[in-house]
């Protein structure tokens, strides 16, 4: 009796191991999510959107581009933007300061931009140069012109999920997530990633109550950053439902790290040199080859995020025109005043 129990257990063990043989057999890829077809289905819903509203009456909307200094990624990435502006049929300016430029006189310009009703969107390019404080810049651009979303109002009622000027980068990601058919309620999230511009407001937009004026994920977030110890990292990305890795560290995230079928977003754009080819080459924070095999969504960089911010980008300078009606502008002294309080 007791070889028939053996005999039994032997043969359920065997169809277990087939089984699983047979599972593994059949697993594919993760799934690979196109930034780029993403980002063209949003332009064209932004292009229906800006012609709409011209048809109606109301004058083009305009984007103004600030660009100091000669930094080759950034006059990349505005180049990217206004391209894709007279894409969807938004006007657009790039303007050019020498890096020596003082803060004052950036603010200055900026304060005329604000006061001038031509101008529907406004954005500055980051970084800016080491004497020139970010968080000054940002705040003084008017929070109804604000494109990029960075003005302590817009990003105040991003948390208190109001309606407002959301980042790109984050929104994008948000877009990919909800296009993409991947379901955050309740799910564990890890963000790789803390700054203020990327990481932050993505854990926001994943974690807030669907039910509010913006509507949030609903997921349980946990965010890594620099002195978060490897070990830990790991644990939290192997719960993960989704992964999205925006530290700016190539390789961060590795398939040994995440759970099977996860959800895996790269934002981090690196530029590193090839060991094979020895040319640049831009890679993300996660191992893409690695984890594909192993991850149930993945984007891939570049052709990922990127697309989807300059589209979303779009998308807030046609909110920014129609904010124009319903805002009424700020004076250049409470603009001055915002600003001082960003700098102290």
């Amino acid at each position: 009796m007791a070889a028939i129990r053996t005999l039994g257990k032997l043969c359920q063990q065997s169809q277990h191991q087939v089984c699983k043989l047979h599972t593994s057999a059949l697993r594919q890829d993760a799934v690979v999510v196109s930034g780029r077809k993403l980002a063209r289905q949003i332009r064209e819903e932004t292009q229906v959107d800006v012609e709409k509203w011209v048809l109606a009456g109301n004058r083009r909307p305009h984007l103004s581009v600030v660009l100091v200094g000669d930094d080759p990624a950034s006059h990349s990435y505005v180049l990217n933007k206004t391209r894709a502006a007279a894409d969807v049929g938004i006007s657009s300016e790039t303007i050019l300061k020498h890096s020596d430029i003082s803060e004052e006189e950036l603010l200055d310009l900026i304060y005329k931009l604000n006061a001038d009703h031509r101008v529907d969107g406004l954005l500055v390019q980051l970084p800016l140069p080491d004497h020139i404080d970010e968080r000054v810049i940002c705040n003084a651009v008017a929070p109804a012109k604000d494109v990029d979303g960075f003005h302590v109002v817009n990003v105040g009622r991003m948390c208190l999920d109001q309606s407002t000027m959301l980042p790109a980068t984050p929104w994008g990601v948000w877009e990919i997530i909800k296009r993409t058919g991947i379901p955050t309620f309740g799910k564990n999230v890890l963000v790789a990633g803390r700054s203020k511009n990327v990481g932050m407001p993505i854990a926001m937009l994943l974690h807030t109550d669907g039910r509010h004026e913006r509507p949030g994920g609903d997921a349980t977030v946990t965010i890594s950053h620099r002195y978060t110890p490897k070990e830990q990292l790991c644990q939290h990305t192997k719960m993960a439902d989704i992964i999205v890795a925006a530290a700016g560290i190539p390789n961060l995230i590795t398939a040994d790290m995440i759970k099977e079928g996860a959800a895996v977003i790269d934002v981090g754009i690196n530029r590193i040199q090839d060991p094979v080819t020895g040319k640049s080459r831009l890679v993300g924070d996660v191992d893409f080859e690695g984890v594909k095999k192993k991850a149930g969504f993945i984007t891939p960089v570049p052709g990922g995020v990127g697309p989807m911010t300059v589209a979303m980008l779009m998308k807030n300078t046609i909110k920014a025109a129609k904010n124009v009606l319903q805002i009424p502008a700020e004076r250049t002294e409470q603009q001055r005043a915002v600003s001082v309080v960003g700098h102290s």
